[in-house]
């Protein structure tokens, strides 16, 4: 059983989905399998997000999918009181997160943080991917939010 509520996806907000030009959806894929996959240029074998045709750091066109360590740290965080969509007018506040990836070239992801959102927020604190299945979409998709870890 999920730990998340089997509540449909917020009204008025979009569907998480793959982009039309599909750049996007071995990210949405690796999601599903609960991975987390981000692009790794073939050449210069750098790390990067987001999803992009082309390397940030060589230029190359020659981009793969790999699955990374599914850890990082909190690099900087906000913890928003007004709500920034109509369909989260009950849902504040809520902590957002910019967490590092040492393992994929510190790259950067942002992200929900789980739990109390009052609770204090350290800088460096150690998270992980928690993979939230909504299994009520159409199609069906899982959200990356994050959870600070027990050793922080």
């Amino acid at each position: 059983m999920s730990r998340f509520t089997s509540e449909a996806h917020l009204p008025g907000l979009r569907q998480p989905a793959p982009a039309n030009d599909g750049l996007d959806a071995p990210f949405w894929e690796g999601t599903r399998a609960h991975e987390l996959r981000v692009q790794r240029c073939r050449s210069c074998e750098i790390h990067q997000w987001g999803p992009e045709w082309m390397c940030h750091a060589c230029n190359s066109m020659e981009l793969d999918w790999v699955t990374v360590d599914p850890v990082g740290q909190i690099y900087s965080w906000q913890r928003p009181h007004h709500p920034v969509h109509r369909a989260l007018s009950d849902r504040g506040p809520y902590i957002i997160v910019l967490v590092e990836l040492p393992h994929a070239d510190n790259l950067r992801m942002v992200g929900n943080l789980l739990g109390d959102p009052l609770q204090e927020i350290k800088i460096g604190a150690s998270v992980s991917v928690v993979f939230e299945d909504h299994d009520d979409g159409d199609p069906d998709f899982t959200l990356v939010q994050w959870e600070v870890t027990p050793a922080s």
